[in-house]
């Protein structure tokens, strides 16, 4: 297989990083295609455990300074993984899932890091799943996987467009749906009863980075618009920062 610069449409994705290639181990290793090994004149002991873990699981390790420049990744990266997107978590692990779970929605998101960020806080605090509704950054872009920091390969993501979101967030009946609005109805994050959701299935919506939510959101989904309070000082929190505000709110009462 031609190796080339990553597109949003190939099959296969990049974890550039020996800390990423060790958490697509964990969760996806039958995903892994090959991997790519900068030549250098000694290898540290935990880069050395995982080449040793790819070799039992006979993956092919191609050594190659050009594999890395083509792909634009930094000096200090010394390991790639090459996987195909297709074996990650997928829409149908979401249907394969219990009838009850929480997940993120992020309504056209448009920052790798911020994606990232938010991927890796939401495994930090307990929600699998994930929501994109499109048009949205791909969520598969090396930038995004190293802003995540490997957290994108123990999710569910799951991708729409905006009909297709509103008809599956209808029909989800056991689900409770809060969207991340400053509206005249929007209640403060504090004063919702988090704990009283604590065994059953939350929504956690947020907008744009740049337009936030349609005003008539929540009235296509049901869902209860909320706030995060701040200061007068700042006009808005930044969207991973808020999100991860939300899901600890909610996975700590």
């Amino acid at each position: 297989m031609k190796l080339q610069k990553y597109k949003r449409n190939s099959e296969v994705s990049y974890a550039m990083g020996a800390t990423l290639v060790a958490e697509l181990l964990k969760a996806h290793p039958g995903a892994i295609t090959r991997v790519f090994l900068r030549p250098v004149e000694k290898h540290g002991d935990d880069l050395v455990k995982i080449l040793n873990e790819l070799k039992d699981r006979n993956v092919e390790i191609v050594e190659s300074t050009k594999a890395f420049n083509i792909l634009g990744a930094k000096d200090s990266c010394l390991l790639m993984a090459e996987f195909q997107k297709s074996g990650l978590y997928s829409l149908k692990d979401i249907n394969a899932a219990p009838s009850f779970f929480s997940e993120i929605v992020l309504v056209h998101p448009s920052d790798s890091g911020n994606l990232g960020t938010i991927m890796r806080s939401a495994v930090a605090f307990g929600f699998k799943f994930i929501s994109i509704v499109e048009p949205a950054i791909d969520p598969y872009d090396p930038k995004v996987i190293r802003a995540s920091m490997g957290a994108v390969f123990h999710l569910v993501i799951h991708r729409c467009n905006e009909e297709e979101y509103y008809k599956s967030a209808k029909d989800a009946k056991h689900c409770t749906h809060f969207a991340f609005i400053l509206n005249k109805q929007a209640q403060a994050l504090e004063s919702i009863d988090a704990a009283k959701y604590k065994d059953g299935c939350i929504s956690l919506i947020f907008g744009n980075e740049a337009a936030g939510l349609p005003k008539d959101f929540c009235d296509k989904v049901d869902a209860t618009p909320v706030y995060i309070n701040q200061s007068e000082y700042v006009d808005s929190l930044n969207l991973s920062v808020a999100a991860s505000i939300a899901m600890y709110q909610f996975a700590t009462k």
